[in-house]
């Protein structure tokens, strides 16, 4: 994202201060043929990759009717906001993280760079929505089953990529385009209070939003486990009393104690109380150990999700945030930081991989792809 542009000026003009100049602290003039090489094809196979899994993810949604739910709706607009992080960023990203310069111009530069924050930005807003969905789908299930329609999932979709657009815009006002030749594709750091602007609305925010959602969603789906799971094992026995006129009806029934007669009817017949033990259907205890099981694995891919966002992108963000307030007092080797910019850039691989693997009905549906694909 743009932060990252902000830190190789920044971080180069810090070279200075350690005796070089800007042109000088570009770490890949000195990184060997056969490393950059070995570099450019791990980050081309990590585009690649990311585009064949999010393409497939959106193929799987669309091809099955099983998967039109409101919710799939919204993972597979997170899939298309992947998807074009890793066409219109991530190819122009390898060349720029290998070469180190920026031979492709202005307007180029523009465009990669609005792609870059927009795209980027909505990809991690899409998590946010995805866990309201899913919180108000726990926490109010009754009602909010019948606001949960594809028109709900595509205004929210919608506000995604306004508050996306939103941050990636100013930048375009103060950007100058220079008549001589672009080495570097950056943004003007300078306007400190939209650094602070573009990372809180992008990261820290959504952050701390995903944080409070899934506490909340997972107390409930612990709730909820502890009251479908059953306290005993095994069957469960319920006892009945069995009034009969006579010992002989007691033959019509295989369980039943046999006990002295309690007194006599009105025909004078005795009249035997026998425990009867019957024993209830599986059927409801095994549906709750399946519900259970179901909220331990969703509680336990919310905290997957979560922790690999926060792997992805809590580093580049802290280097985005503290780089330009502190400017020359800082300094941070850009190796590092391309670094942590690639595992932001990551987390659109893992996107589709966490949402898919951890969803039977998707995996059943991509199987069925697949076979289809191979047959065809």
């Amino acid at each position: 994202m743009q932060r990252r542009r902000y830190a190789r000026r920044d971080a180069a003009r810090s070279c200075g201060r350690r005796g070089y100049t800007a042109e000088d602290g570009i770490y890949q003039d000195s990184t060997p043929l056969s490393w950059k090489v070995v570099l450019a094809v791990v980050l081309a196979l990590v585009t690649l990759a990311t585009v064949l899994s999010n393409a497939f993810v959106i193929a799987t949604v669309y091809q099955t009717r099983k998967l039109h739910t409101p919710a799939n709706y919204l993972i597979a607009s997170l899939a298309v906001t992947d998807l074009l992080v890793s066409i219109l960023v991530m190819p122009i990203s390898t060349m720029y993280t290998v070469t180190g310069k920026w031979t492709l111009g202005q307007v180029v530069c523009d465009i990669w760079l609005s792609s870059d924050i927009t795209c980027c930005t909505a990809s991690i807003l899409h998590l946010c929505v995805i866990a309201l969905d899913r919180y108000w789908a726990i926490t109010d299930a009754v009602e909010y089953s019948t606001k949960r329609t594809p028109k709900r999932a595509a205004g929210m979709i919608a506000l995604v990529w306004v508050f996306s657009i939103c941050i990636s815009m100013p930048p375009l006002f103060w950007r100058q385009a220079k008549a001589e030749e672009v080495s570097h594709c950056v943004v003007n750091t300078d306007h400190v209070l939209y650094t602070v602007y573009s990372t809180v609305g992008a990261f820290y925010f959504p952050t701390l939003l995903l944080i409070a959602l899934y506490g909340r969603i997972y107390v409930e789906a612990r709730s909820r486990i502890l009251k479908q799971t059953p306290k005993k094992t095994g069957k469960r026995l319920t006892r009945a009393q069995l009034i009969t006129d006579s010992p002989g009806s007691s033959s019509s029934v295989t369980s039943i104690n046999s006990k002295t007669p309690e007194g006599f009817s009105e025909t004078g017949s005795p009249v035997y109380m026998n425990q009867v033990k019957v024993k209830v259907s599986d059927a409801l205890l095994e549906k709750k150990k399946l519900t259970a099981a179901r909220e331990r694995k969703a509680t336990k891919t919310l905290g997957i999700i979560l922790g690999a966002f926060i792997v992805c992108w809590l580093p580049f963000f802290i280097i985005s945030l503290v780089l330009p307030i502190c400017k020359d007092a800082c300094w941070f080797h850009m190796a590092i930081f391309d670094f942590f910019t690639w595992l932001g850039y990551l987390n659109s691989l893992i996107n589709p991989v966490i949402y898919t693997m951890s969803n039977e009905d998707f995996k059943q549906a991509f199987h069925k792809l697949i076979r289809f694909r191979c047959a065809g």
